[in-house]
């Protein structure tokens, strides 16, 4: 439950950070642009990479380095690491987060390509990714995921 509590905490915390980033969004197209701009697939890719995944991944590897994320502060839990370096809590987080990416990357795909083989594999894989390393992360006995294994880290109670 401890982890259960640690993921919707997080989750709580990423989606501040996307009503922010929304806000954001909206006055600079309202009150500067004036207008809905018209975006290529490859700006979209770009700008959904570069204003959520990005910085998602590196704000929750800052947190993860140093006490751990607000959700693993709130549940208790801690990161412990085989040998604790920032680079570690990167690869970790980039893991963690690559089924959002893939679902992103899919969905934009799709929105231009009339939602495509491509589309559909690219968005559903993110899902699938997403659904095993959260199974993971809730119910294998030592409770890594696969971002846990590829960094050398192991969340355990504080």
């Amino acid at each position: 439950m401890k982890r259960l509590k640690e993921l919707l905490v997080d989750y709580a915390v990423i989606i501040a950070y996307l009503v922010l980033l929304l806000i954001i969004n909206v006055v600079i197209i309202f009150l500067v642009l004036k207008e809905i701009p018209a975006y290529t697939e490859t700006q979209s890719q770009l700008i959904a990479t570069f204003t959520s995944v990005i910085p998602i991944i590196l704000i929750f590897s800052y947190l993860d380095f140093k006490d751990g994320s607000i959700g693993k502060r709130a549940a208790g839990l801690k990161l412990m690491y085989v040998h604790k370096r920032f680079s570690s809590s990167l690869v970790r987080n980039i893991i963690k987060f690559l089924p959002w990416q893939l679902g992103h990357v899919g969905v934009i795909h799709g929105m231009y390509s009339g939602f495509d083989m491509v589309a559909i594999i690219l968005a559903n894989g993110g899902t699938l990714l997403g659904v095993v390393m959260l199974s993971m992360g809730l119910f294998r006995k030592d409770k890594r995921h696969l971002g846990d294994f590829l960094a050398g880290t192991k969340v355990e109670l504080q």
